[in-house]
């Protein structure tokens, strides 16, 4: 490595003693950490001191109950001020945090508690059902929490907040100490628990907090990602608060104006949304309502944004949404920063000097203008820590010096990198990563389905959206449904209210095409690529006849 990019890593490597709890905890008492409001209007505001007691007296509880650092616990909560003294005090107890998502059905959340060996559960109490069907499965769970309880069989939040004797000491975990088992969906199998340690979120904060979302300690920063998502880990709860900001969050549904008023009525200086939560703002009529005028800094992840978007915001409020590109895996690892030219529709540039580049089949980087594999130098320092019992899987990412992102670009020369597309099955729509196994595999446990593929499908508003291809096991049926309409249409709503029930509602699929037969290598497997690209070249046609 050239000593500038052994100087660029060394910023983003922590104290070798470090805990996330403390960074965030030891602020000046009397800020802003927290402002929330529900979809009813109710509001609720906390500052960084009683963010504080309330999450080590809830540390103090949870100790006295067995937790232990190293152990694992799974987290279920929506957007909620208590969300974040959920986590901080696990965290403070050196234990390991499961972030779950709201939208996780009973199967999901068994697996993550079988995966992991998790010793308790903390779920809101209207996830609390879902959370109880899962643990039928995993007896070894010995803690579980409900928040705004009470449940029977469950610790209720307020109780254990408020019987704490004293406020818990923070355990002075060190920068490779776990700190995160996150799961993410892949092309084959079940999700990967991605780790991340204490010292990641430092070097995250360094890269995403200073450099792309521009923030300083006295702004309102409001990120859009829901809990249980890797992008809340970073922009609402390591970004914002890590340094000493306010975060702002929405308890309701997304509605376009709505956002934009709220933008407005609580002086937002930092937006980080989703590309579809951009389009659908910049489609809202009348924009000339909404002045936006507190608004410094917009970016938007997930995938590239589109030009006329940021054209909109540009002209109607003068701010420029820049995009940034990375992965439960790692960190913002590309992205157009705040000191960046913009070059609408490229990716931007590296965020970290030597830490990105563009390579070949055999881990060589390419001159600009070639489309390679986006890899990531091994020795990164927000870098995960591989795949959870799975060095298998993990080592499987790696080519020689370089982990392989499963995404492809080319850099011109100037080093800004260019989108290209998966080099995989993975699917990205409206933000959401979705692995095709999981959507599969929901599909072929109904009883009319023989066999399916699952691949993206070009939109509009979300990018990209899931389509099925299912060969049913009756021939006479998918010749019947062929002449009739109504009767498919029925049909394609039975399967999808039946992927809902079984997996998370995000992955059913939009889209379903009934076909005879699937395309198919010489030994058997399913070529998801050739009806991907089928899907992407009829978009591409019928833009071209319609004059786009």
């Amino acid at each position: 490595m050239e000593p500038s990019q052994t100087a660029a890593f060394a910023e983003l490597l922590a104290p070798d003693v470090f805990n996330i709890a403390s960074a965030i905890l030891d602020r000046d008492e009397s800020r802003r950490a927290l402002v929330w409001r529900s979809e009813a209007g109710a509001k609720r505001t906390l500052t960084y001191g009683e963010l504080r007691r309330e999450s080590l007296r809830l540390a103090q509880s949870l100790h006295d109950l067995g937790l232990r650092k190293g152990d694992r616990v799974l987290v279920l909560m929506p957007r909620r001020p208590e969300t974040y003294a959920v986590y901080l005090a696990i965290l403070s107890l050196g234990a390991v945090v499961l972030p779950g998502s709201e939208l996780l059905m009973p199967n999901d959340i068994a697996y993550r508690l079988r995966h992991a060996e998790a010793k308790g559960v903390i779920a809101h109490a209207a996830l609390a059902e879902r959370a109880e069907a899962a643990i039928a499965e995993a007896p070894w769970v010995q803690l579980r929490v409900v928040v705004e309880g009470p449940r029977e069989g469950w610790l209720a939040y307020d109780d254990l907040v408020r019987g704490a004797p004293r406020e818990w000491d923070v355990v002075p975990t060190r920068r490779d100490d776990l700190a995160f088992l996150s799961y993410t969906s892949g092309t084959t199998g079940y999700p990967k628990g991605v780790m991340h340690v204490h010292g990641w979120a430092y070097a995250h904060w360094h890269i995403a907090a200073k450099r792309w979302l521009g923030i300083e300690p006295d702004d309102v920063v409001w990120a859009t990602a829901g809990p249980g998502w890797a992008k809340w880990i970073w922009s609402p709860f390591v970004a914002t608060l890590m340094s000493g900001a306010t975060g702002f969050h929405y308890g309701g549904r997304f509605d376009a104006e709505t956002f934009l008023r709220l933008i407005d009525d609580e002086a937002v200086n930092v937006l980080c949304a989703t590309p579809t939560e951009y389009r659908m703002m910049a489609k809202v009529d009348g924009l000339d309502r909404f002045r936006l005028s507190s608004l410094r800094q917009a970016v938007s992840a997930g995938e590239p944004l589109n030009r006329e978007v940021i054209d909109t915001f540009r002209r109607h409020f003068q701010v420029t949404v820049r995009d940034g590109y990375g992965q439960t895996e790692n960190t913002l690892l590309v992205a157009t920063c705040v000191d960046t030219e913009v070059r609408p529709g490229s990716m931007g540039l590296p965020t970290v000097e030597g830490a990105v580049d563009i390579v070949d089949d055999e881990g060589r980087p390419l001159p600009p203008g070639q489309v390679g594999d986006i890899a990531v130098r091994r020795d990164f320092p927000a870098l995960f820590r591989g795949y959870y019992k799975d060095d298998e899987r993990t080592e499987a990412q790696f080519r020689g010096a370089w982990y392989i992102t499963g995404d492809r670009a080319e850099k011109d020369e100037d080093g800004y990198l260019w989108f290209s597309g998966r080099a995989d099955d993975i699917i990205i729509s409206a933000g959401y990563t979705i692995g095709p196994f999981e959507v599969e595999d929901a599909l072929v446990k109904h009883p009319l389905v023989r066999e399916c593929a699952a691949v993206s499908s070009p939109d509009e508003v979300r990018g990209a959206i899931v389509k099925a291809f299912v060969v049913l096991k009756d021939a006479n049926l998918h010749r019947e449904l062929a002449s009739d309409g109504e009767r498919r249409e029925a049909l394609v709503r039975e399967l999808q209210e039946h992927v809902k029930r079984i997996t998370a509602p995000y992955k059913y699929p939009r889209a379903i095409e009934f076909v005879e037969d699937l395309p198919k290598t010489t030994s058997g497997k399913i070529r998801r690529v050739e009806l991907r690209e089928r899907e992407w070249k009829r978009h591409r046609k019928l833009n071209e006849e319609q004059g786009g």
